[in-house]
C-alpha cells in the first residue's frame, strides 16, 4: 500500500482488527432460531453495540425489528453542517452447513496460508470491522469529517425483512446524503470494485401431494402417483436442456455490459470439476448479472441410508429464483407459482408458499459519490482503477433504502471476492484486502466530505 498517514494507521490496527473479528466470529449467530440459540444473535448485537459506544457514538440501540431479530443503530455526530454518510453491514451468518467439511471449526477464526477462515469473517462479520477501522484511522488523522450512520442488521441472511419493514416504519432513522452497503465485494482479490447491480430473489416452498399414505412400491408401484417422482418432474421443468433458467414468461435473455467474466476465471473461481460444463448461455456475466438463476435449495425426501421400498406420498422442496434488475421481483414470484402449479404431473395436488423476496437493485454510477470512492480506491490500491461489476446475491435492503432515499448515493464494496467462498464451508477474508478496503472507505469519507 502507498504511504498515506491514513492507510499507515489502518495497517498498525491490523492486530485489533484480528483479535475483534475473532470475537465477533465466535459468536453462532445464525437468525434461524429453530437451528442456533437466540442468545448467539443477541451476544453478538450486544458486541456491535459495545464497540460504537466504545467509538464515540451516541443514540447506540438495538431496534427490535418485525422478523424477531435485533438490528444495532449507532450514531457519530461530526462538525457542524456536514454531510451524513450511513455504513451498513450485518452481523448475522449462514449456517456453517457440514462442520465435517471444514479444515478448522467454522466459529473460531483460524489463519492459514494467508487467510483467515471462519464464518462470517467475509460476509459480513468483516464489514464490521471494516467500518470500525476506517473511523479509527480517521480519528487518528484529523477526525470523521461526516456525520456517520452505522447500521448492522441481525438477519440479512435470512431474507426476512425485518429491517425493511422497520426502515419504511421510522424512515428518518437511515436517512443520509450517500449509503456504503458493505455487503459486497471486489471482482478479485485486489481489483477495487464497486458493485453497481444486484439481482432480487424471491423463495418458494412447493408442496406435492399424491396418496394418503406411503405406499409398498412391489404391490402398488407402476400405477400408484409417486409424489416424489412428480416433483422431480417440476424441478427439472425449471431448466432448459443447457441448464438455462425457464420459468413461463420470465425474460432470460438480459446481456451485460460492464466488466466481464471470463469462463476459465469463473471455472476456477466456481471450483468447478474436470470436464464438466457451464450451464446456460451467453456471456458469464449475462448469466451471473442479467439473467434470473434458478435453484432448488432442498428437498424433503426419505435419504439413502434407511430408505424403504415405498412409493412417496407427499414431496416438498425449497426453490431460490434470482431476478435481474427491471424484473419485478412479485411478479417473478406469481410466475414461478404459476409454473410450478403448470407442470405438475398426473394431476397431483400441489401448493406452493412464498417465504421470502427481495426486489434487484441498480445503483446510479455517475454520482459524484462515485468519484470520490474511485479517487480513494487508487491510493488505497496503488497503480489500479476502480472497476464497475455486478452482483448475482441479493441485498433487500438496498432497494428499500432507494425508496426512501431518492436523493441518496448508495455504494457497494466489501470482502465477499471468490476466494473468500461466503456461504460455503472454509469461508475466509483476506487481510490485505480487508485492510486495503477499510483504508479506501476512510479516504472516501474524507473526499466526501470535501467534494
Amino acid at each position: 500500500m502507498s504511504s498515506n498517514p491514513v492507510a499507515e494507521t489502518v495497517a498498525s490496527l491490523m492486530p485489533r482488527a484480528k483479535a475483534e473479528l475473532a470475537e465477533l466470529v465466535a459468536f453462532k449467530s445464525v437468525a434461524d432460531f429453530t437451528q442456533f440459540p437466540k442468545s448467539e444473535s443477541e451476544a453478538a448485537a450486544n458486541w456491535v453495540a459495545d464497540a460504537l459506544r466504545a467509538e464515540g457514538f451516541v443514540d447506540v440501540a438495538l431496534l427490535d425489528t418485525p422478523d424477531g431479530t435485533q438490528s444495532v443503530y449507532g450514531y457519530l455526530p461530526g462538525p457542524e453542517g456536514a454531510k451524513t454518510v450511513l455504513l451498513y453491514a450485518h452481523y448475522d451468518v449462514q449456517p456453517p452447513l457440514d462442520e465435517a467439511g471444514w479444515t478448522t471449526p467454522p466459529f473460531e477464526l483460524t489463519e492459514r496460508d494467508g487467510r483467515w477462515y471462519g464464518r462470517g469473517a467475509a460476509d459480513c462479520k468483516g464489514g464490521v470491522i471494516m467500518h470500525l477501522l476506517a473511523l479509527r484511522a480517521l480519528k487518528a488523522n484529523g477526525g470523521v469529517p461526516v456525520n456517520i450512520k452505522v447500521i448492522a442488521e441481525g438477519s440479512e441472511e435470512q431474507g426476512t425483512g425485518g429491517l425493511e419493514r422497520y426502515a419504511e416504519e421510522h424512515p428518518e432513522l437511515l436517512e443520509a446524503d450517500t449509503i456504503v452497503i458493505g455487503d459486497a465485494g471486489n471482482f478479485r482479490v485486489g481489483l477495487p470494485t464497486v458493485t453497481t447491480t444486484l439481482r432480487g430473489m424471491t423463495l418458494v416452498r412447493v408442496r406435492i401431494d399424491t396418496l394418503a399414505g406411503n405406499l409398498h412400491s412391489g404391490q402398488f408401484g407402476g400405477a400408484a402417483p409417486d409424489a416424489l417422482a412428480a416433483l422431480i418432474r417440476v424441478l427439472d421443468s425449471l431448466r432448459a436442456e443447457d441448464g438455462s433458467t425457464t420459468v413461463d414468461g420470465l425474460d432470460a435473455t438480459g446481456t451485460w455490459d460492464g466488466l466481464e467474466y471470463t469462463e476459465e476465471q469463473f471455472r476456477a473461481d466456481a471450483k468447478v470439476l474436470d470436464g464438466v460444463d457451464l450451464i446456460g448461455d451467453g456471456t458469464v456475466a449475462d448469466r451471473l448479472w442479467a439473467r434470473p438463476a434458478v435453484t432448488v435449495l432442498g428437498i424433503d425426501c426419505p435419504p439413502v441410508v434407511g430408505a424403504t421400498p415405498s412409493v412417496h406420498s407427499s414431496a416438498r422442496a425449497l426453490i431460490s429464483l434470482r431476478v435481474p434488475p427491471g424484473v419485478d421481483a412479485a411478479e417473478a414470484t406469481k410466475l414461478l407459482q404459476a409454473h410450478l402449479q403448470a407442470h405438475t404431473p398426473w394431476d397431483a395436488r400441489v401448493t406452493t408458499e412464498q417465504i421470502g423476496q427481495g426486489q434487484a437493485f441498480r445503483a446510479d454510477a455517475t454520482s459524484p459519490a462515485y468519484q470520490a470512492m474511485a479517487d480513494a480506491m487508487a491510493v488505497a490500491y496503488p497503480g489500479e482503477s476502480m472497476q464497475y461489476a455486478g452482483e448475482g446475491g441479493s441485498i433487500p435492503l438496498c432497494n428499500t433504502l432507494a425508496g426512501l432515499y431518492p436523493q441518496a448515493e448508495i455504494l457497494l464494496i466489501g470482502l465477499s471476492e471468490p476466494e473468500a467462498q461466503i456461504h460455503a464451508v472454509n469461508e475466509s477474508v483476506s487481510p490485505e484486502e480487508l485492510e486495503r478496503l477499510s483504508a479506501a472507505e476512510a479516504l472516501f469519507l474524507r473526499n466526501y466530505a470535501a467534494g
